[in-house]
């Protein structure tokens, strides 16, 4: 059983996990900006979902294939930076011709899907299952709770991000500060993208 302490201590990791900047939270701030927070809530749906069910994965002992094969992690690493530097090059020029390119908010499964290489919803799954889930006692009971918890914290913790960007679309107007914000959020993607990778 979880007591009250644990429970909280729990809740804290995943907001400050979910809420710091990473992946996720960088694309959902570059989705709100040029989608809106609406067009939006599938990609932050998919984000959950998918690390949800990653995080119940390797609680049941998927993390252990990262203990045997610890190259893997890096071939995710690499990935995940090519895509976020990609993601950075596809926002130059893109908030004022949303229409023109053919562009669209991630859709759910994508966004789920994206888990697989974002090594920070591995780490952050990996930290839950070696901090959080208790030697003895009920593991099924564990991994339910473990998993509601995030399933309740996250969506909390990345949304802001989203509204924010939401709410610079809102208020910017002026082509020049639209320039200077899609080469600003490129800069961050690339900065995160390397932080990835030297991590």
């Amino acid at each position: 059983m979880f007591d009250n302490n644990l429970v909280f201590a729990l809740i804290s990791f995943y907001f400050v996990m979910y809420v710091t900047p990473g992946p996720n939270n960088a694309m959902v701030l570059a989705s709100g900006l040029k989608f809106g927070f609406l067009k939006s809530i599938p990609h932050m749906t998919g984000i959950t979902v998918g690390h949800v069910t990653q995080l119940v994965l390797v609680c049941l002992g998927l993390g252990k294939i990262f203990q045997i094969f610890p190259e893997l992690q890096n071939i995710l690493k690499i990935l995940c930076a090519m895509y976020l530097v990609y993601l950075g090059y596809k926002i130059i020029g893109s908030f004022s011709k949303i229409k023109d390119d053919g562009s669209r908010p991630l859709k759910f499964y994508e966004a789920a899907l994206f888990q697989i290489v974002n090594p920070k919803a591995w780490t952050i799954s990996s930290m839950a299952a070696s901090g959080f889930l208790p030697k003895d006692g009920n593991l099924f009971f564990s991994i339910i709770f473990i998993s509601f918890v995030a399933l309740i914290i996250c969506p909390i913790s990345i949304s802001p991000w989203a509204a924010f960007g939401s709410g610079i679309k809102n208020l910017v107007k002026n082509n020049k500060i639209k320039v200077i914000i899609e080469f600003f959020l490129a800069f961050l993607l690339l900065i995160t993208a390397i932080l990835i990778v030297i991590e």
